[in-house]
């Protein structure tokens, strides 16, 4: 569910709106391309895969929300008030994280390429767990640590080789993949960390993709994650938390319709019966993608004599970059529909690169120069992975509540992008 329909009454009835702010309102009053988030469907996603967590018997789990996907500050706060966590794979992420006031001991640093200046801040910053993804990552934090004068709770990474996810980009759980150690490597590991002097082994984690859309890949891998636990604990090691990673799919609209949160539970539940543990999950996308929208502007419509129909926006593969990297769809929606047959358009972008191609043969309303369209389910991996490529500055961050809204990220200025660079004094 999302909070973006087209308003029923007052002066911007028929328009689509955000919660109850109309969209044209802010691309007004703050320009265009902007990202605008709902506040209401951020609660609502954390709070529906929260109370299926509980409800299916999984007790007090930690849901950690994976930074990565929208790393705004205000979207932090807004779900660290709830109870959520953080999943971080960097120190910016663990001071975002920090900032947006999630406590220490609900953050989880994950990710294969940490450096040790990094593991020292989350070590003095005293994050719940580093997840470990290697064998000489675990030699490296085990270092830190001693020089510290800690020992640090750690997970080994498991990587349990299913494949899942709905790009090969953003599969993660085979073993051709970066990620964790393979199900042969962790048992030794797990003992070894137990004799180490800086680190102190709590669980093991996995997390096998993102965009996940059928249950079985997931319920195999945990399959594998349980008699992992099983084994370990029989070698008579201590074993307090499974962390099973996030990658339930989201809704893009044209696709089928992704197992509801009760659903991943249950399985959760089932795979998981009897074992006395903490959970911990990193969501992402389910709870952040259809709580945001990038608002854009028609610039012009360009139709050429052979019959292809350019819609040109003023939003750019830079602003949201899935569609060239992954072929994503995204569905297009006019803020202000105008009556008439659909039409075909190929929706591009003014940055120089044919990359820069968000669909093509879209059907969609008749639209002009100066019409406003919304990019939805756009609250994940949009803003977070946008750049200033051809010196583009990047969009906006505006949150929404209610019948109001903040812009809690401005705008730069063309002096903000230059002052960040310097001259060479042979210059």
């Amino acid at each position: 569910m999302n909070h973006f329909e087209l308003a029923t009454s007052g002066p911007a009835a028929g328009e689509l709106a955000c919660e109850d702010v109309p969209l044209s309102r802010i691309a007004e009053e703050v320009g265009t391309p902007v990202y605008v988030y709902s506040s209401a469907t951020l609660e609502r996603h954390f709070t529906v895969l929260r109370d299926a967590l509980v409800d299916a018997g999984l007790k007090d789990p930690l849901i950690a929300f994976a930074v990565k996907a929208n790393s705004n500050v205000a979207v932090l706060r807004t779900l660290a008030r709830l109870g959520a966590g953080a999943d971080v794979v960097s120190e910016g992420e663990i001071r975002r994280a920090l900032a947006a006031g999630v406590p220490p001991e609900r953050i989880v640093f994950s990710g294969v390429g940490k450096t040790e200046p990094e593991i020292a801040f989350a070590i003095e910053t005293g994050v719940a767990e580093i997840n470990l993804e290697s064998e000489p990552e675990l030699h490296l934090v085990n270092q830190v640590a001693q020089r510290l004068g800690r020992r640090v709770p750690v997970a080994i990474r498991v990587n349990p080789d299913v494949s899942a996810g709905g790009h090969a980009k953003i599969s993660t759980g085979k073993a051709e993949n970066k990620f964790g150690v393979s199900f042969s490597e962790a048992e030794r590991l797990y003992a070894n960390a137990s004799n180490m002097a800086g680190v102190r082994p709590v669980g093991v984690a996995c997390h096998i993709g993102s965009q996940i859309t059928d249950l079985a890949p997931m319920e195999a891998a945990f399959a594998k994650m349980r008699g992992l636990v099983e084994r370990i604990r029989a070698e008579g090691l201590h074993l307090e938390r499974l962390d099973l990673g996030g990658g339930l799919g989201v809704p893009y609209f044209n696709q089928p319709e992704p197992p509801s949160p009760a659903a991943y539970a249950q399985m959760i539940a089932r795979a998981t019966q009897g074992l006395d543990v903490q959970f911990a999950f990193e969501p992402g996308r389910m709870i952040a993608a259809n709580a945001g929208v990038l608002l854009a502007r028609v610039t012009h419509v360009h139709e050429r004599p052979e019959g292809r129909r350019f819609l040109v926006l003023d939003a750019a593969m830079n602003d949201l970059l899935r569609p060239a990297m992954y072929d994503a769809f995204h569905d297009i929606r006019p803020v202000k529909p105008r009556p008439g047959d659909t039409l075909a358009y190929d929706v591009v972008g003014p940055v120089c690169e044919t990359g820069d191609t968000f669909t093509r043969d879209r059907m969609l309303a008749p639209l002009e120069a100066g019409d406003l369209v919304a990019f939805m389910t756009a609250g994940a991996y949009g803003a977070a992975m946008a750049s200033e490529y051809n010196s583009r500055l990047l969009a906006p961050e505006v949150l929404v509540r209610g019948d109001r809204y903040a812009v809690v990220r401005p705008r730069p200025t063309y002096e903000d992008m230059l002052d960040r660079e310097r001259m060479a004094p042979w210059l």
